[in-house]
């Protein structure tokens, strides 16, 4: 054999021999010894391998699974190698982006700088999907894969991979070492393509009655995203804050009934005798003048204060000032929020079983008239 003599190229069979390495992107395949070419030549008709979306290659020719549709999905929005392999500098958002940091809050340090993904995550239907959402169709079934990119991302929606571009990117979460967004945004994203109000309300239940999220942070994130002037998402939204409340108010019954405090009076009007109304609280003990009230409203007003309307600050305000109210009679006010009554009933026991005990201490509270809700 002289210097002429071509090598024998390596045979291809080892790339597919582990199931999760059956996706691969073009800057992937070189890296393994494989060139631009000969990668292109096995996926010619008949051919051992097929091209679902450009610059990704599936490693056989049967259909794609689940799993390897949403890596295809990831390797085209993100591959980060793919575009310095042509000599255009690499996009700066997958190095500076809230993602890149959000690698290490959901694994090692390293893990977004050896991501083959890039800043970018699935989001929409196939997140929920991914999450366990039993409202959301199978991932096979979906036409399209939402996958959230960074606004700078100079690439275009394509076969079943379609991008949404944000100014801002969440902290993923890992699903069998792909990044996910956080329940939330995969909320909003997928009611954006919806507009069966029913199918909506599906998801916003679901999201709420499974523990996945609560209530306020579903509605900041359909704010947030300008959802809220949809009729049937506003619809929606009643719903679901009304499942919330149902939920939280069941937990407060837990938290008396299972820690052994006094029993209250439930669901209460108090007014001044002969004076006005001073609004209505979930559980009042009218001996120690101590009042809960379950911290239910969804936070629209709060982040950006262009994003407020006057109605909304009202609503707030008017939150406040009855507090402020309450507690001037006397009457100690304990706010418990859903998820607090979810991920530590225990501990709330003690602050609301604190407030009770404190009565002996304090002043009499003012005389109020108690009346049903």
């Amino acid at each position: 054999m002289n210097n002429n003599t071509p090598v024998s190229p390596r045979p291809l069979s080892h790339l597919s021999d582990d199931a999760r390495s059956r996706v691969l992107s073009l800057a992937q395949l070189r890296e393994r010894g494989v060139p631009g070419g000969r990668a292109t030549a096995q996926c010619r008709p008949g051919g051992p391998w097929q091209q679902p979306l450009p610059g990704v290659f599936l490693l056989h020719a049967g259909p794609p699974t689940a799993d390897e549709r949403l890596r295809a999905v990831l390797l085209y929005a993100g591959r980060p190698s793919a575009e310095s392999s042509r000599g255009v500098p690499a996009q700066p958002t997958s190095a500076s982006s809230p993602s890149s940091s959000s690698g290490s809050g959901a694994g090692s340090g390293s893990a977004a700088s050896v991501s083959p993904y890039g800043a970018v995550m699935i989001t929409g239907l196939a997140a929920l999907a991914l999450y366990g959402f039993s409202s959301t169709p199978p991932l096979l079934s979906l036409d399209r894969i939402d996958v959230l990119v960074p606004r700078t991302r100079r690439l275009r929606s394509t076969g079943y991979a379609r991008l949404i571009r944000a100014h801002s990117l969440p902290r993923p979460e890992r699903i069998d070492g792909m990044p996910v967004a956080p329940v939330g945004r995969a909320l909003a994203d997928a009611v954006a393509e919806l507009s069966d109000a029913d199918a909506v309300v599906a998801l916003l239940t679901e999201a709420v009655r499974a523990g996945h999220c609560e209530p306020a942070l579903v509605v900041r994130e359909l704010s947030q995203s300008g959802l809220l002037a949809r009729r049937h998402v506003v619809d929606a939204v009643d719903s679901l804050l009304a499942e919330g409340r149902t939920l939280a108010e069941g937990r407060l019954y837990e938290l008396v009934r299972v820690y052994g405090l006094q029993e209250p009076l439930w669901n209460v009007d108090l007014r001044l005798p002969g004076g006005p109304y001073l609004g209505g609280v979930d559980a009042y003990w009218p001996d120690q003048a101590v009042a809960v009230e379950l911290d239910t409203r969804a936070p629209r007003p709060g982040g950006r204060e262009e994003d407020r309307t006057d109605d909304e600050d009202e609503l707030w305000s008017a939150a406040v000032r009855k507090r402020e109210h309450l507690e001037r009679l006397g009457i100690t006010v304990v706010h418990l929020t859903p998820r607090k009554l979810r991920e530590a009933l225990d501990q709330q026991a003690t602050v609301v079983r604190t407030a009770l005990m404190a009565a002996n201490d304090r002043d009499p509270a003012a005389q109020v008239v108690i009346l049903p809700r």
